[in-house]
């Protein structure tokens, strides 16, 4: 019986994460980008002049800098899908999948810009101060009363989604890798796993934002210098590396021993669909956490460009060019974060394993605590505030029955109502394109004025 629910779970998944979701994730961000003008490329430079806080306004409303609000994003997308998630691509649909996973971050920033800069709009801000913001909250403010239905049904599915994908998946992932590796009973790191969510999460977003603009920096430039290594040693096949990437993106890629070879479009949407699943561009999910920044709209929209760029373009990038540089990627009998840590270990030995073992750990445990503040922003909408408190303690217990449990019927519902996220925000933000774009241009003119200007 359970077999047969497991089953049919499975397939679920696959039906919701299938091609119709990927065509309206990479058509969306298409006709976005070219609606805004290629925003990605004509704002890059001020996303960053924002962020290092040259336009901080100690009078803008909220409870994070736009710093902490990347960074609190980032540890929700930099996860198991920049690892895990590109050597299933590569595997799966060879080194042309790269380059469609690059096409699918581009245009993912630009969805990114459009769905944070909306949910900074209509986000809510309580007599206290606390700040709730997310699709749910864009559709209850923006739309009329018949849409409601719309916000409550997206507000349950992040709450499923963060009990799933954003914790149990997490920590079950965490204990086994600290199992392989350091031989670490999963009750026990379930107990560590769920003490130092505690710490953090009892303090909110404000804590969070605090832990996050340290450990995402960390976590990246330690898997970074990591990837130099693999990348030095393996220079001279650099070039013949990244022509396989454009040549596979177009024309396929044929058998390599244990590899079976793929059709171009099994290497479209293998790329496009890893890079959507790592950096959640379309989801809705990031822009509650940039929803409590201090910042205006467009301004935060703008800083929110940067996650695909950062998530894709660059950490995936590094993954890619591990396998294919060291040619594991057409190994067998290996696959996942495995074949990511085979690929470290064949240079670095023991130490390249290491590297990886770590930043699995704490891309999945960064993961983790940004995905509860997500569950609490659809708890608040649905119970309240006054709910918060349950919330956390219920979702720190959820983290140990992840790291000791095999959940695969429960993972299998999360991750499937987690990709029909996608349908309500994308629907809220084609409904509201005019808005942005009024914004987008007032802004902008705003800036060429000297109106608006750095601060510091």
């Amino acid at each position: 019986m359970l077999q047969s629910i497991e089953q049919m779970t499975g397939e679920f998944v696959g039906l919701v994460w299938g091609v119709p979701l990927v065509v309206l994730l990479v058509v969306s961000g298409i006709f976005f980008t070219i609606y805004f003008g290629f925003p990605q490329l004509r704002l890059f430079k001020h996303a960053i002049e924002i962020v290092s806080g040259k336009f901080d306004k100690p009078e803008d409303k909220g409870e994070i800098s736009h710093f902490q609000a990347l960074c609190a994003a980032l540890s929700a997308t930099v996860g198991l899908g920049n690892i895990a998630g590109v050597a299933i691509a590569i595997s799966l649909g060879g080194p042309g999948a790269v380059f469609w996973l690059w096409v699918a971050g581009f245009i993912g920033m630009c969805t990114k810009f459009t769905e944070v800069t909306l949910s900074m709009m209509y986000r809510d801000v309580t007599p206290e101060g606390h700040v709730h913001g997310g699709p749910m909250f864009v559709i209850k403010n923006a739309l009329s009363k018949n849409f409601y239905p719309i916000a409550w049904i997206y507000a349950a599915f992040v709450v499923l989604s963060s009990f799933g994908a954003g914790n149990m998946f997490q920590a079950n992932q965490m204990a086994s890798v600290m199992k392989t590796s350091a031989g670490v009973p999963e009750w026990l790191s379930g107990l560590i796993f769920c003490a130092g969510a505690a710490l953090i999460l009892v303090g909110g977003i404000k804590r969070i934002g605090k832990v996050t603009e340290k450990l995402v920096p960390v976590m990246v430039g330690v898997y970074f210098l990591g990837a130099l290594a693999i990348i030095f040693t393996h220079f001279g096949d650099i070039g013949s590396v990244f022509a396989s990437i454009f040549t596979g993106a177009f024309a396929g890629t044929a058998a390599v021993g244990g590899f079976a070879g793929a059709a171009v479009k099994d290497v479209i949407v293998m790329g496009i669909r890893r890079a959507t699943f790592s950096n959640e561009a379309g989801m809705g999910s990031a822009a509650m956490a940039h929803s409590a920044a201090k910042s205006t709209p467009i301004q935060e929209g703008i800083v929110a460009l940067l996650e695909p760029f950062i998530d894709t373009i660059i950490v995936c990038t590094i993954t890619a060019l591990a396998l294919l540089l060291t040619n594991t990627w057409s190994a067998e009998g290996i696959a996942g974060s495995e074949m990511t840590a085979v690929a470290f270990e064949s240079v670095m030995g023991p130490a390249g394993r290491w590297i990886v073992t770590l930043t699995v750990t704490l891309f999945a445990f960064s993961t983790m605590i940004s995905w509860s503040y997500y569950g609490e922003q659809g708890i608040t909408f649905v119970f309240g505030e006054k709910w918060i408190p349950i919330y956390r303690w219920v979702f720190i217990a959820f983290i140990f029955i992840g790291a000791v449990s095999q959940l695969s019927i429960v993972l299998n519902l999360s991750d499937a109502v987690y990709g029909l996220l996608a349908l309500p925000n994308i629907m809220a933000c084609y409904l509201l394109l005019p808005k942005v774009k009024a914004a987008l241009k007032d802004y902008e003119a705003k800036r060429a004025s000297g109106e608006i200007r750095p601060y510091k």
